[in-house]
């Protein structure tokens, strides 16, 4: 007998729907969120924050960085655990052209983008002939690099950081008067929901596109991808440099509004949430994924008057819901029927390959 889902009738209503329908629907979620900030829904606010301040960092900012690891890891089944390593190189590309150059913030941020994908190409180039616990193994490393290099290079303020990044520049849109300052931050929340949009777009039409397919074969099984001629390693670069185009774009914005950064924004805990936020939401899901983000990057926030037991309940939450709902709050329909069905990787897809591989040659160890 079949176990009901409400997630999988939610999904299987959705894609009943018409088009026109679908498109009425997602308009009134856009128009929901852009008038967000100013609404006062006791249940939502944060009573120890300003709430459009967290709607901007954590949630925001965390939801754009996950759609771009989620290309990386939910498209293309590659396990990333330096992922903070793009958010920074945006960062400090935005505070190093902003301050010394005086660069305005409209030119840094597509060069911020492209050098975060260079960086992605540097560190998928000679990497992603690896797989499994090895890749992972050497993003974990690449992450601690770029920290070190920032926490000892002078020349881009080393431990002290910078400071005096420059904010976009106001304008004037149909008579009201834009201002970006470290105040308000809703002008900042609205050039990244348009910078949400805009990567949603670009990635959903990449999964519905030939990179799209080929990323799926290379996540359910890249050997067998290989055989059937995908180029398997150009894909997982081109998934490596879009992913880290995305989270470059997250830094450029982050360190816009927050003027000063230092090595220390730049943790190996980020990596580690912004790879939860996937997991939790749906891995490979976009409308999972921004779940997963949300929940991630709010909770801690909204519960924020518990001080340090926050965190502690909000890890004991994670525990939980992947004892319980390993395919994530809202998995994809093929993602949540792999779990369903028995798999020699452990439900990992390519990501528990050497696994299930370890485990086959020690069971014929022991047999012999």
């Amino acid at each position: 007998m079949a176990r009901f889902d409400p997630t999988t009738r939610v999904a299987q209503g959705w894609a009943n729907l018409p088009r026109p329908a679908r498109w009425l629907c997602m308009v009134a979620l856009l128009a929901f969120f852009v008038i967000l900030p100013h609404l006062d829904i006791p249940i939502l606010n944060t009573p120890d924050s300003n709430f459009a301040s967290v709607l901007f960092y954590p949630v925001g900012i965390y939801v754009l960085v996950a759609l771009g690891l989620n290309v990386v890891v939910g498209e293309c089944g590659l396990l990333d655990l330096g992922y903070v390593a793009f958010f920074a190189v945006g960062a400090y590309t935005m505070a190093v052209l902003g301050t010394k150059a005086h660069w305005d913030f409209f030119e840094i941020l597509p060069v911020g983008i492209v050098f975060a994908m260079v960086a992605g190409v540097i560190l998928g180039g000679p990497t992603l002939r690896l797989r499994g616990d090895y890749l992972a193994i050497v993003t974990l490393g690449f992450g601690e690099i770029v920290y070190l290099v920032a926490q000892n290079t002078g020349s881009i303020g080393g431990p002290q950081g910078i400071d005096s990044i420059p904010h976009p520049p106001n304008f004037v849109l149909f008579g009201y008067h834009v201002q970006y300052g470290i105040i308000d931050p809703k002008p900042y929340y609205y050039v990244l929901l348009a910078m949400i949009v805009l990567a949603i777009v670009v990635e959903t039409n990449l999964k519905r596109s030939r990179v799209g397919r080929a990323w799926t074969a290379i996540r359910e099984d890249e050997d067998a991808a290989e055989l059937m001629g995908v180029p398997t390693f150009r894909f997982k670069l081109w998934a490596f440099a879009i992913g880290a185009g995305i989270g470059g774009s997250a830094g450029v914005m982050y360190a816009s509004k927050v003027v000063f950064i230092s090595p220390d924004n730049f943790v190996f805990q980020l990596s580690i949430l912004f790879l939860a936020a996937v997991v939790l939401g749906g891995s490979g899901n976009i409308p999972g994924v921004i779940l997963g983000a949300v929940v991630v990057g709010y909770l801690p926030e909204r519960f924020r008057q518990f001080d340090q037991y926050r965190i502690l309940i909000f890890g004991a939450a994670l525990v939980l819901t992947m004892i319980f709902r390993p395919q994530g709050l809202l998995p994809s329909r093929r993602r949540a029927g792999e779990l369903r069905q028995p798999d020699p990787a452990g439900g990992m897809g390519t990501l528990g390959a050497e696994t299930a591989l370890d485990m086959t040659l020690t069971t014929e160890d022991d047999n012999a």
